[in-house]
């Protein structure tokens, strides 16, 4: 995917460096300060989060739009809901 083509973030979290549970955390605090509809991006290093984003994702209203690996980190962008 290109940088023209990836979606437009409203929030930007770099959580890389951070052991897990953090990136997972700093996703939940960066969701209550949007709008639903609004998006998140966060950039993580710790493989836990691989999986922590997706399945906290499927047990709440927001939506997973992208979950991609991004070098050595993995990059994810969710949809507020």
């Amino acid at each position: 995917m290109s940088d023209s083509e990836r979606p437009t973030a409203d929030l930007f979290i770099d959580a890389r460096g951070l052991g897990c549970p953090l990136p997972l955390l700093k996703a939940k605090q960066g969701l209550v300060g949007l709008e639903a509809g609004q998006r998140l991006e966060l950039l993580a290093s710790d493989p836990g989060a691989w999986e922590d984003i997706a399945s906290f994702v499927a047990l709440s209203r927001h939506r997973l739009e992208l979950r991609e690996p991004a070098g050595e980190d993995f990059r994810f962008v969710l949809i507020k809901g």
